[in-house]
C-alpha cells in the first residue's frame, strides 16, 4: 500500500484541483478508482482510456475541459509526448498506478505513486489505493467491485458482507465472488458497460457518480436501462465464445483461443477461462484486421510472453506477473503460439 505521507500528498493535490481531469484505465479497477475520487471531490471530469500507452490521441480532452490538474489512474504507460504537452501548459500531473514500470523514464514534473516502489512492495489494485486516499467508507461497495474484478480481495470484504449480506458470498477467492454473487454481477455489468459506445459509457458514468447504493444498479429503471441491455447483449456474446473455447480445448498446458467480432472481450474471456481451468496458461486472441490483441493468464507468465515478443517486430506487451496484455501483427500469431507453447512446456 502507499504510505500515509503519500496518501496525504495525493489528498492535497485533489483538494487543490478546482477543475481536474481524470484519465482512467477502461476496466472496473480504473472506473471505480475514478468514481471514488470524483465522489469524494465533487468536481472534475473523467475519460476512460482504451489503449496503451496514454498518448496524444487523448490530448484533445485537455483542450475540451481546460483542466488545472491531471490525474492518471491505473495506466501502465504514458507517452513522452503526452507529458511534454502537459508540461508546456504547466498542468500538474498525479499518476497513481500498480504496474511494473521503469521509473528512469518518468519526467521530474510528474507526481508518481506506486506501492511497487515502496519499502514493502505490493501491487494491490489502484481502487484499493484510492479508497485509502479518500477514506471512502460510504463507497465500500465500489472498492469491492474494483478489487474482485482485478482478482484481489481486500481486507474490507468482511465489513462489506456485514453491510450487504445479500450481495456477497462467503469466500476468500475473488473470482468466486466475481462470478457467483450479486456484487460480482454489478462488477460484470460495469465491465460490459465500458464496452458500449462512448455516449452510453458517459451516461453510465454520470449515473454511477450519483448512485447511493449498489442496489440502484441491480434494479433496472429508466436511468440505467442501457446498462442492463448492454450487459445482456454482450454477456450473451461472451457465453458463446466461452462455449466455443471450452469445446476447442485439447486438455494440454495451454488453452489458446482465437476469435473476432464487433466487440473485444479478450480480458473477460481470459479471466473466466483462468477461473475454470486453473493451473493452465490461457491465451485469448482477438483478431481485428491486421492486428491481434492478446490477453494472457498464467503463473509467472509475463516473463515468457515478453521473451516471445522480443522476436516479433511491431509487437507490444506488458502487465502483471500472472496477467499480461499484448498486441502483435496477425501474420505473427502462429509464431507467437508456437514459441509460447515451447516455453510453457519447458516448465
Amino acid at each position: 500500500m502507499l504510505t500515509e505521507k503519500e496518501n496525504q500528498e495525493i489528498r492535497e493535490h485533489l483538494e487543490r484541483a478546482q477543475n481536474p481531469l481524470f484519465y482512467f484505465d477502461n476496466d472496473q479497477d480504473g472506473l471505480c478508482s475514478y468514481l471514488l475520487m470524483r465522489r469524494f471531490l465533487g468536481r472534475g471530469n473523467g475519460v476512460p482510456v482504451k489503449t496503451s500507452p496514454l498518448d496524444m490521441t487523448y490530448f484533445r480532452r485537455v483542450d475540451e475541459f481546460n483542466p488545472d490538474y491531471i490525474f492518471i489512474l491505473d495506466q501502465p504507460s504514458v507517452s513522452n509526448e503526452f507529458f511534454e504537452a502537459l508540461y508546456e501548459r504547466n498542468i500538474p500531473v498525479v499518476w497513481i498506478d500498480h504496474h511494473d514500470f521503469d521509473k528512469n523514464t518518468l519526467p521530474d514534473y510528474a507526481n508518481y505513486y506506486n506501492p511497487l516502489f515502496n519499502k514493502d512492495k505490493t501491487n494491490e489494485p489502484v481502487v484499493d489505493l484510492c479508497y485509502r486516499v479518500v477514506n471512502g467508507k460510504e463507497d465500500l461497495w465500489l472498492l469491492i467491485v474494483g478489487c474482485i474484478a482485478d482478482k484481489y480481495l481486500p481486507e474490507e470484504y468482511t465489513e462489506f458482507l456485514k453491510k450487504y449480506p445479500d450481495l456477497g458470498i462467503e469466500s476468500n477467492e475473488p473470482f468466486d465472488i466475481f462470478y457467483n454473487s450479486e456484487i460480482g454481477k454489478i462488477a460484470r455489468m460495469l465491465g460490459t458497460g465500458l464496452k458500449d459506445r462512448t455516449g452510453f459509457v458517459m451516461k453510465m458514468i454520470r449515473f454511477l457518480i450519483n448512485t447511493k447504493t449498489p442496489y440502484e444498479i441491480l434494479e433496472e429503471k429508466k436511468e440505467n436501462n442501457t446498462m442492463h441491455e448492454t450487459f445482456n447483449k454482450i454477456d450473451g456474446r461472451l457465453q458463446k465464445n466461452l462455449k466455443k473455447a471450452r469445446e476447442e480445448f485439447d486438455g494440454g498446458d495451454v488453452l489458446f483461443f482465437t476469435y473476432s467480432g464487433a466487440t473485444s472481450m479478450s480480458a473477460d474471456i481470459a479471466n473466466r477461462l483462468s477461473y475454470e481451468f486453473q493451473g493452465k496458461v490461457i491465451v485469448v486472441a482477438f483478431v481485428k484486421g491486421a492486428r491481434v490483441n492478446l490477453s494472457i493468464r498464467g503463473l509467472k507468465i509475463r516473463e515468457k510472453v515478453l521473451k516471445v515478443l522480443k522476436d516479433l517486430p511491431l509487437s507490444t506487451g506488458g502487465g502483471h506477473e500472472n496477467a499480461v496484455g499484448a498486441q502483435i501483427d496477425y501474420n505473427q500469431l502462429g509464431k507467437f503460439e508456437r514459441k509460447l507453447r515451447d516455453l510453457v512446456s519447458e516448465k
